[in-house]
């Protein structure tokens, strides 16, 4: 189920985007800034917990989410690519994986295993000089 985020939720800013423009580089402000308080969402709790949880730059320790937009010349393409980058992160953190089951290896590659050591133990021993013991 994808979550919905609502637009009052998000708060814009037009900034100058960096590198190389043109003439129209310091006229326009082309690039965008996405803002998203985790805390004050509507998002689940548990969700909120998840994303807080991540391991991502663009979260700050106050929990906003900050994502900035330059890759397109036209300030409404920006837009659309900071939402879609927001969608991707809450549901990253809208997933939960399933918990990890242990496995054990079977008898027979762990046969294997020991086989391919004393084979090259075998190689490196054919290695040494001639009559030295």
């Amino acid at each position: 189920m994808p979550l919905v985020i609502p637009p009052a939720e998000v708060e814009w800013t037009a900034i100058r985007a960096q590198g190389a423009g043109g003439q129209n580089v310091n006229k326009v402000s082309s690039a965008v800034q996405l803002r998203f308080d985790i805390r004050a969402s509507s998002l689940p709790d548990a969700v909120k917990t998840r994303l807080m949880d991540l391991r991502d730059q663009r979260i700050t320790s106050d929990g906003v989410v900050v994502i900035k937009a330059q890759r397109h010349r036209s300030q409404d393409r920006n837009h659309e690519d900071a939402m879609a980058r927001l969608h991707v992160l809450v549901q990253r953190a809208a997933t939960v994986d399933p918990p990890r089951r242990p496995t054990r290896p079977t008898r027979s590659s762990q046969r294997r295993r020991v086989d391919q050591k004393v084979r090259r133990g075998n190689i490196k021993a054919a290695r040494k000089r001639v009559g030295e013991e």
